[in-house]
């Protein structure tokens, strides 16, 4: 039986600027070019989902002004139900500063606007309208407020759905949210903030899961390498196919939502990750968070092409 995606997590407008380098501290780099894309990084996992072909629900929080207009009616044109996104009229419209260089990598500054006002108790009405069941995947990320995240990750397990944790500030959450879910999916410093020190990926994934940790595990993104998927004791190198990068922003975000509509489609942990690898690195060859979020169609040809 096939579930649903929930997403639970935050709604940006991206203001980009591409430059040959990034600047220093202080330091100004002239001869950019200027784009505006949607972004926020629970929007952008609720479209990598949606085009993959899993029936998505968003809940967040947008201002009341013309960018949350545009973002919710973005939302809306992939499919996604939005009865869960609350618009506030007092508050700005989430916004994120994006440099990027000529390889791809990037630097984000954001203004969180209603995303910091959006709470556990708006959460909890909007899941209470969804009636959860345990087909369905629950994707919770941490640019909104900890008690949001949280409470989210807490109804999820409740119901019996598979909960993904993207733990993306990572800090701030405490060991009791952490454990609500089935899957962590930082990235490489995010893993070493949670695990509280250093060693290999996998070593690091071991200690953040803890001496028990029953079904739970951790998918650490490792940008061009990958992933390492840590179930248990079990640790398992996923490899990334090679590709011309052209923008990063988005990378994860893809990995999370992709991850999210695999195991709601039905498919194992092992499985799904593989498949949000792949995903991950189709989206870094378009600029943009979400220009380059593969259909399914895209991803089913990128996996052809790989023998699998």
């Amino acid at each position: 039986m096939s579930g649903r995606v929930i997403v639970v997590g935050s709604v940006n407008v991206d203001l980009v600027v591409t430059t040959g380098r990034l600047p220093a501290p202080g330091e100004t780099v002239i001869g950019g070019r200027f784009a505006r894309h949607h972004g926020g990084k629970g929007g952008n996992q609720a479209v990598a989902a949606a085009r993959l072909g899993a029936p998505t629900h968003f809940i967040g929080a947008v201002g009341g002004d013309t960018f949350g207009i545009d973002a919710r009616a973005a939302l809306e044109d992939e499919g996604i139900d939005v009865g869960g996104l609350l618009m506030l009229p007092d508050e700005p419209t989430g916004v994120a500063l994006i440099l990027v260089d000529a390889d791809g990598e990037n630097s984000i500054a954001v203004a969180g606007g209603a995303n910091a006002v959006l709470g556990s108790v708006q959460v909890r009405a909007a899941m209470k309208r969804l009636v959860l069941t345990p087909a369905d995947v629950v994707l919770v990320g941490h640019e909104i407020r900890t008690g949001a995240t949280h409470e989210a990750l807490r109804l999820g397990r409740i119901a019996g759905a598979t909960t993904i944790l993207n733990p993306a500030p990572a800090t701030g959450l405490g060991r009791s949210t952490l454990e609500l879910a089935d899957v962590l999916t930082p990235n490489d410093g995010e893993l070493t903030t949670l695990s509280g020190g250093h060693g290999t990926p996998s070593a690091r994934a071991k200690r953040l899961l803890g001496t028990e940790p029953g079904r739970r595990a951790v998918l650490v993104t490792l940008g061009s390498k990958g992933g390492m998927l840590v179930v248990g004791r079990q640790a398992r190198a996923i490899h990334a196919p090679r590709v011309t990068a052209v923008d990063t922003v988005g990378a994860g975000d893809t990995l999370n939502g992709a991850l999210a509509a695999g195991m709601a489609a039905g498919l194992d942990l092992a499985d799904a990750a593989r498949r949000a690898v792949v995903a991950a690195s189709l989206a870094v060859t378009r600029p943009g968070a979400r220009r380059g979020m593969p259909t399914v169609a895209e991803l089913e040809a990128a996996l052809t092409g790989q023998g699998t």
